[in-house]
């Protein structure tokens, strides 16, 4: 049964925010939306809300998650080869890919990096 939802936003903890904020930028693309005394991460009609240093949010998980213990999936629009080049660009290093991964649209390209505090970061690609 299908109901009446989409995906809103998900919370990552960091340690460091000018140097996250930056990467999120760069790297995704993110607009960076101030919350409070903290920050979010928007990508068009979704977002990465954070906790980190004067900023957590309320209520929050029972056990909070550190900085670097987060896994998010972005999907790349166009072929895998072209966040590849992005990446190297950017001098981040690809920890894992190209590999094929089942991701929510089906099976697709993905290649794995981690952010600055160390959590998993995954492009996947459903393009040929």
């Amino acid at each position: 049964m299908s109901l009446p939802i989409s995906f809103d936003h998900c919370v990552i903890h960091v340690a460091e925010w000018e140097r996250l904020n930056a990467f999120y930028a760069q790297v995704f693309g993110a607009e960076i939306v101030t919350v409070g005394k903290g920050f979010a991460y928007r990508f068009g009609s979704v977002q990465l809300n954070c906790h980190g240093p004067g900023a957590i949010g309320q209520p929050r998980a029972r056990i909070p998650v550190e900085p670097g213990n987060s896994d998010l999936c972005f999907e790349w629009h166009g072929p895998i080869a072209g966040a590849i080049a992005h990446l190297a660009k950017l001098g981040v290093s690809i920890e894992i890919g190209p590999v094929e991964r089942r991701g929510a649209k089906n099976t697709g390209s993905s290649v794995y990096f981690r952010d600055p505090d160390g959590s998993l970061m995954e492009f996947i690609s459903y393009s040929p």
